[in-house]
């Protein structure tokens, strides 16, 4: 489905040729079309043309069958809705018709569908009602007799005509534009898929329509903030990746839709002329989608570590805070890493000395500090100022801490033990006596000869 998206000279430039040369100022400058190939009866002259006109570089197309053709010299005002002929309103879906039709095409090339839009509008706005009839010679009055022209109209035509009406019927509106942000949490720097969808009347997409966009804090993977979108070719949903460049990401979108009612260009000095239709049939819609975007989660990798060897502590319990060691810390959904207690979390390292913290919010500075010794480093343990390390965790990354023990100091004896248990030996020693019969009378006689000896030495002194 092409759309008018053309400058009004490009048309014109298109048009010349399509179209005998002209005065550019000329009453009834024709555009492109076809004649009929018979007048009605009671027509004036000129009636018999099925096409658009050029009214001060603009293509335009009449409402008001069998009147004088527009003059460039004569300004036209916007007036209000446009009503028929004979001064009837509308009837709503013919109207929808209508401004789907000038939307559509009244920057098309094609004579043919010129032609079509011309009869179909005359078709749709002078049939016989009120005063209008066919066998007027008034042309104020004169009715427009449709199956008479689209008789006497070339086979293209007629072909164009069944073309652009079953078109209005299909896509004709009220249309309404959708633009929607991704329901997951966005993330600056990473795209999002965001949505947009024109729907016709009966709530379907419509095709291949131009969709102009504006985004703030966000761009495109081309890295384009403003520009022009298609809707695809079969009516789906168009799917935009977004990508955003700060916290409020949000896309406004303008299409143009049919207008409600289409509106008429009536000349200002005379009502004995044609009024015309132009791009009146179109409004602006517009429509607006927004969502928050952070940045990239990060993560934070502690290890405990003793200060002299830098071997790994394992099961020392951490606790995790914000800069002023007070505070949780905060995920990356705003909440705080707290635990069951509600206090800020502690952790305790694996086997391997490690212990990992993701999801974090960033930019953000954490602290890991110190909840109790481990065994062996009691000595130098603070718990006014306990071990800890503190650092800024940022977009994507991981942030590695190190929290230091200092061992405790080694005992040396004021005596070296010997043993392999510290403990002095005692050498001792036991035995027992047995004595056989035929020595213990012998041992008597040796201990009275000993006593006398003792006796006699005794005696000599004295």
């Amino acid at each position: 489905m092409g759309w008018k998206r053309l400058a009004g000279a490009m048309v014109v430039a298109g048009l010349a040729l399509l179209t005998a040369p002209a005065a550019a100022d000329a009453v009834g400058v024709k555009g492109i079309g076809f004649n009929a190939g018979a007048l009605q009866p009671n027509a004036p002259t000129g009636s018999e043309w099925h096409g658009s006109y050029i009214w001060q570089g603009k293509q335009v197309w009449c409402v008001q069958y069998a009147l004088p053709a527009p003059d460039s010299a004569v300004p036209y005002k916007d007036g209000d809705e446009l009503l028929t002929k004979g001064g009837a309103k509308l009837a709503p879906e013919i109207a929808a018709n209508i401004s789907y039709l000038l939307l559509r095409y009244t920057t098309t090339k094609a004579p043919e569908e010129a032609a079509a839009l011309a009869h179909l509008l005359h078709s749709w706005t002078a049939f016989p009602h009120n005063q209008l009839r066919y066998d007027t010679t008034d042309p104020k009055f004169l009715a427009y007799n449709a199956e008479f022209y689209f008789n006497n109209l070339p086979q293209v035509v007629r072909d164009a005509v069944g073309r652009l009406k079953a078109d209005a019927e299909a896509n004709r509106g009220p249309w309404t534009l959708q633009a929607k942000a991704p329901a997951t949490p966005q993330v600056i720097g990473t795209a999002g898929e965001w949505t947009v969808q024109l729907l016709k009347a009966n709530q379907k997409g419509v095709p291949s329509a131009p969709v102009s966009f504006t985004l703030t804090d966000a761009k495109l993977e081309d890295g384009s903030t403003t520009g022009t979108l298609t809707t695809p070719a079969d009516g789906s949903a168009l799917k935009v990746s977004v990508i955003p460049t700060g916290p409020k990401p949000a896309l406004a979108i303008v299409a143009d839709s049919p207008a409600d009612r289409p509106v008429v260009h009536v000349p200002t000095t005379t009502d004995n002329m044609q009024r015309i239709v132009t791009t009146g049939g179109e409004k602006k819609l517009p429509a607006n989608a927004g969502t928050t975007a952070k940045t990239a989660p990060g993560a934070v990798k502690i290890t405990k570590l003793d200060s002299e060897t830098k071997k790994a502590i394992a099961g020392v319990a951490l606790r995790v805070t914000g800069a002023d060691k007070v505070a949780p810390a905060l995920k990356q959904d705003d909440t705080q890493l707290v635990g069951t207690d509600g206090k800020p979390i502690v952790l305790q390292t694996g086997e391997d000395g490690t212990v990992a913290i993701p999801d974090l919010r960033t930019p953000q500075e954490i602290c890991i500090i110190e909840v109790a010794a481990p065994k062996g480093y009691e000595e130098f343990f603070d718990p006014k100022a306990p071990p800890a390390a503190c650092g800024k965790v940022e977009p994507g990354q991981t942030l590695a801490l190190e929290v230091l023990n200092k061992p405790n100091k080694p005992k040396v004896p004021s005596t070296i033990p010997a043993g392999a248990n510290g403990q002095t030996p005692v050498a001792t020693a036991s035995f027992s006596t047995e004595l056989r019969g035929g020595l213990i009378l012998g041992v008597g006689s040796l201990v009275v000869a000993v006593a006398a000896l003792a006796g006699f030495l005794v005696w000599r002194r004295q």
